[in-house]
């Protein structure tokens, strides 16, 4: 693949916006690796070509990497990959689907609620904003086979992600679909253990009280909030590995 080749979409899915599109895609070439660190992105006018739009789209795009700390643009030379700060926090943002797969299951996502409400002061501590927004929060189940996998409680600030207010969120889980429409910048994970409550207890379909794991995640894309989610595991059913080199 060319720097120039226009990533292909998959059939069936609501098409994006070209700004939504040249961020996924570029994105989707540095976090891959296939745009390496020190990478020139191409100019303007080359990727106004690609993807027939105006300069002020692609502007709009490139202008957004580099807040997020993706990409350098340098004043007559270009722009650039930047090796992101967040890149070991890259590496440990796992989808659920590909963790289900990997263990030969098959796989499957259901919503359980979605709601778009005004924030309260549980959801501004939860995502770190300054003063009153409006959310969506949504609550979804991910299987193994027939049996449920992982409990997922999940909010986003319709501020910093405005088009996730029309997204249904039928078919695909958030986590996959924010990955695909907004750059992140840092991640923040908290892990605990703890008895599971008698709600998520009944939809996980085991015991009130049963010994679970919690990893609770937040993302920003630069210094704006995306979303805060907590991932609910029985704790017999999954562990987490973390790999460390020297630093230097």
């Amino acid at each position: 693949m060319t720097d120039l080749d226009v990533m292909e979409k998959p059939g069936g899915e609501e098409a994006p916006s070209l700004h939504q599109r040249i961020l996924s895609d570029i994105s989707e070439r540095i976090v891959s690796g296939e745009w390496a660190p020190g990478h020139r992105i191409p100019f303007e006018y080359e990727l106004s070509a690609a993807y027939s739009c105006s300069r002020m789209t692609v502007n709009k795009a490139l202008s957004q990497l580099a807040k997020a700390g993706m990409i350098e643009r340098r004043r007559r030379s270009g722009s650039f990959v930047r090796r992101p700060k967040s890149q070991a926090a890259v590496l440990e943002i796992h989808d659920i689907k590909t963790e289900v797969l990997a263990l030969g299951l098959p796989y499957h996502y259901r919503l359980e609620s979605r709601r778009v409400r005004r924030g309260t002061a549980e959801d501004r501590e939860r995502l770190g904003l300054a003063g009153p927004s409006a959310v969506i929060e949504l609550i979804s189940v991910h299987f193994a086979g027939p049996r449920p996998f992982c409990h997922e409680n999940r909010v986003i600030s319709l501020k910093t992600v405005p088009e996730a207010e029309h997204e249904p969120f039928a078919e695909m889980a958030p986590g996959p679909w924010l990955v695909a429409r907004i750059p992140w910048s840092v991640a923040e994970h908290r892990i605990r253990a703890t008895g599971v409550e008698a709600g998520i207890a009944a939809i996980l379909d085991i015991d009130a009280g049963t010994p679970s794991l919690v990893v609770e995640r937040q993302t920003w894309s630069a210094d704006q909030p995306v979303t805060h989610v907590r991932f609910t595991y029985a704790g017999d059913s999954h562990s987490l590995v973390a790999r460390f080199t020297p630093s230097h």
